[in-house]
């Protein structure tokens, strides 16, 4: 079995981020997503993984995998437009021949393994074993109906009444009938091909699609405030205290706090869980829980809690900063000189919250 995992797309729900940095390289705990993508396929035993990457944003997923502790055979295939995730599984199928595969959305965390995923469908013979699981409003995704025995029945994108509140994960299992569907469909409203599509067509054709529901949590980290829930969860679940750095005697640091080599914290109250990086100043100030700081930072007289902060990023004099991401080399700081104005460089599709 082979691993396709979709690292392209254009990740516009993440601008500004995103304009400089693939969404799937946007760090959680200080570790860009695509890493957790690649633990979990590296658990289910397959190694040749096929990364579907974009052109404007492709040398940069390279890099981020270059080390590949996973051991993987990696493949880097070109998509030179995003037109969907069935367009994504055709312009892979020289890699993906004719065997069966695992497709993961490369911006996608889920709290448990998908080692039973892929077991059962190396056990049984369908067509397609699609991940699912129960959420609040299915109305914002596509929805599966499925019957008493796990077998889906049809797909529904964004239903205005839902045929059941099971929603399709973005993680999924195809027998090589995937590609004879998908040569079947057409674009859809939005001009893509729509794996959803492609899959409904198996159904049509009589084909077994079978379903798996997550009893874990998911989420997807294609908002700003996703992402900062993803922080929370991996903070919470997987953060060791581990203290690399030099902290002073008038400083204290409690409870689950990962801090990297070269760190310095100085008349700073620091409460995990949190995670700092490497060559960090952290200088008379406050990080609160579920906080992600990156390489290289400053933070100066300033107080931070639940916020995702990546490299190379400057705080300075801000009373209180919470629920943000702040970008790599970003500047925050308050001038002194005149509290009262604020004086802005704020880029396209930026938000600031007053």
């Amino acid at each position: 079995m082979k691993a396709l995992v979709l690292a392209g797309g254009k990740g516009t729900r993440l601008r500004p981020l995103t304009y400089t940095l693939a969404k799937q390289l946007i760090p959680v705990a200080n570790r860009p997503i695509i890493h957790y993508v690649m633990d979990q396929i590296s658990k289910a035993n397959i190694k040749d993984v096929g990364v579907v990457i974009a052109p404007e944003t492709g040398q940069q997923i390279r890099e981020a995998l270059r080390a590949n502790p996973w051991g993987f055979e990696f493949a880097f295939i070109l998509q030179e437009e995003p037109k969907g995730l069935a367009h994504a599984v055709t312009v892979a199928k020289d890699f993906l021949k004719n065997e069966p595969f695992l497709m993961y959305l490369g911006d996608n965390l889920i709290g448990e393994s998908i080692v039973p995923f892929v077991e059962e469908f190396t056990q049984t013979d369908v067509a397609s074993l699609i991940l699912l699981k129960e959420v609040e409003d299915p109305r914002m995704f596509g929805v599966a109906e499925v019957d008493s025995e796990g077998h889906v029945r049809r797909l529904v994108e964004k239903p205005k009444v839902p045929p059941s509140n099971l929603a399709l994960v973005g993680i999924y299992l195809f027998s090589p009938l995937i590609h004879e569907a998908i040569a079947e469909i057409k674009p859809s409203f939005r001009g893509e091909l729509e794996i959803t599509d492609a899959i409904q067509r198996l159904l049509d054709k009589g084909r077994d699609v079978k379903s798996f529901v997550l009893k874990g949590w998911w989420l997807d980290t294609g908002k700003k405030d996703d992402l900062l829930a993803a922080n929370c969860v991996v903070l919470d679940e997987w953060v060791h205290r581990e203290i690399q750095g030099e902290v002073d005697e008038a400083s204290q640091v409690t409870g689950r706090v990962s801090m990297g080599p070269g760190t310095k914290v100085e008349r700073s109250v620091i409460r995990g869980p949190v995670v700092i990086g490497a060559g960090t100043t952290i200088t008379d100030a406050f990080i609160g829980p579920f906080t992600s700081i990156g390489s290289r930072c400053v933070i100066e007289n300033t107080a931070v809690e639940h916020a995702v902060i990546l490299d190379e990023a400057r705080l300075t004099g801000i009373e209180r900063i919470e629920d943000s991401v702040i970008g790599k080399g970003a500047v925050v700081r308050t001038d002194r000189a005149n509290r009262r104005a604020l004086r802005l460089m704020i880029g396209d599709d930026s938000e600031v919250v007053l």
